[in-house]
């Protein structure tokens, strides 16, 4: 692995020492106006282990990206990571990490009451056809059966 440091936070995260499911702050950003902007690393699978199916992970996009903003304001954007991973959540004006926990958690739960992927159609969705309601409710089953180790971010060594 190189030593020199990359511009993006995550190609500095050793990948091979982190144990899934987490939950980190993975940076910090100050706006020209004094916002803050907290982005937070939502680690679903083991890195090079395991990873998301697209229509699994593409419905969980959808629905956290639409849920989460029934627990708070400041939610500025729920990404999936392109190696199938995880998300980034990132917040304005919030540094609390207990509530982005609990945040993180309530929004899960409403996954799995949910009886539709919110705007999964042609109109609303870049590509509808692609989703699984059954697999992001599985995907958040699992997040959520080991909520109480999202603080633990390294493994052992």
């Amino acid at each position: 692995m190189s030593e020199k440091k990359m511009n993006v936070e995550s190609f500095n995260l050793d990948h091979t020492k982190v144990k899934a499911p987490y939950i980190r702050l993975a940076g910090i950003v100050e706006g020209a106006n004094g916002d803050v902007i907290h982005k937070y690393d939502l680690r679903f699978c083991q890195p090079n282990k395991e990873h998301m199916e697209m229509p699994a992970l593409h419905s969980l996009e959808h629905m956290m990206a639409e849920f989460s903003r029934n627990h708070s304001d400041q939610i500025v954007d729920v990404s999936p990571m392109g190696c199938q991973t995880g998300f980034y959540l990132s917040l304005v004006n919030h540094d609390q990490y207990e509530e982005v926990l609990q945040l993180v958690e309530n929004t899960l739960k409403d996954v799995l009451e949910a009886t539709e992927v919110p705007a999964c159609n042609e109109v609303q969705c870049g590509w509808a056809a692609s989703h699984s309601l059954e697999g992001a409710k599985q995907l958040a089953r699992n997040m959520l059966s080991h909520r109480k180790e999202w603080t633990e971010v390294f493994g052992e060594e």
